[in-house]
């Protein structure tokens, strides 16, 4: 599933089709795509792992789900979910992904704030959701989209290795220091991600994710599905410290 600071680097990439108008739809989704048929589109953003075409009046969002994946002027040996067209040639291709329209504007549908990749993201306001939830485990709480929204697995996984946080640490149980540094790696991690996928490089920069030696302590990592998310998490018992909060009497 494409993270955050992947969705990104696709709005970066497409960023010459805003002021276009379709000319040609395609594909074998089951919305009803012949209604962006000689739409101009408006602009072309970005909420989390959320890719969003916004046309006067209404927008597409394309999720990726598990395996979808895009193309630009070019196609993939299999049918495409939507097909954008315009005029002077040009296309977009979406592949194994949902597509769903969204009505009206998309500001008083997402907040921006939330989105560890947006110029508008605000930490106190995560450093605040995350206070309200003292018993999720962190694990969870960095997958929380209404918290962190771009952040999926594999930043999980290395954020919670970089400051050295057990994945099954309590929320409510953080030093102030650490919920702080919890916030702050989400995003820096983020951009650390943004870059190095450019660069065609992100796996050479993994430290925890599908690693089975820790590269600190030189021991086994442990791996385990955590969590309600049950995802999967790649820990060090040594170096990386559980903070729980106290059980009962």
């Amino acid at each position: 599933m494409p993270e955050g600071p992947s969705i990104v680097i696709l709005k970066e990439e497409v960023a010459t089709f805003a002021g276009k108008t379709v000319r040609h739809v395609d594909g074998n989704t089951k919305i009803d795509k012949e209604r962006m048929l000689d739409q101009r589109i408006v602009t072309l953003r970005s909420w989390g792992k959320h890719f969003l075409i916004e046309f006067p009046g209404f927008a597409l969002r394309v999720h990726f789900l598990l395996f979808g994946s895009y193309r630009i002027n070019e196609r993939k040996d299999r049918p495409a979910r939507l097909t954008l067209g315009f005029a002077d040639g040009s296309e977009l291709n979406f592949y194994a992904c949902s597509v769903q329209y969204i009505e009206g504007g998309l500001d008083a549908v997402y907040d921006w704030s939330a989105d560890v990749m947006s110029d508008a993201w605000d930490a106190a306001a995560a450093r605040k959701k995350l206070r309200a939830k003292p018993a999720a485990l962190v694990c969870d709480a960095l997958l929380d989209q209404t918290i962190f929204s771009g952040v999926g697995n594999i930043i999980k996984n290395e954020v919670l290795f970089r400051i050295r946080l057990h994945p099954l640490s309590t929320v409510g149980a953080l030093p102030a220091p650490k919920l702080r540094a919890l916030v702050e790696q989400a995003r820096e991690y983020s951009f650390d991600f943004m870059e190095w996928k450019k660069n065609y490089v992100l796996k050479k920069h993994w430290l925890a994710h599908t690693k089975r030696v820790c590269p600190r302590c030189s021991i086994p990592f442990t791996k385990a599905h955590l969590g309600k998310t049950a995802r999967r998490s790649f820990f060090c018992e040594r170096c990386q410290r559980k903070y729980a909060l106290p059980g009962p009497v």
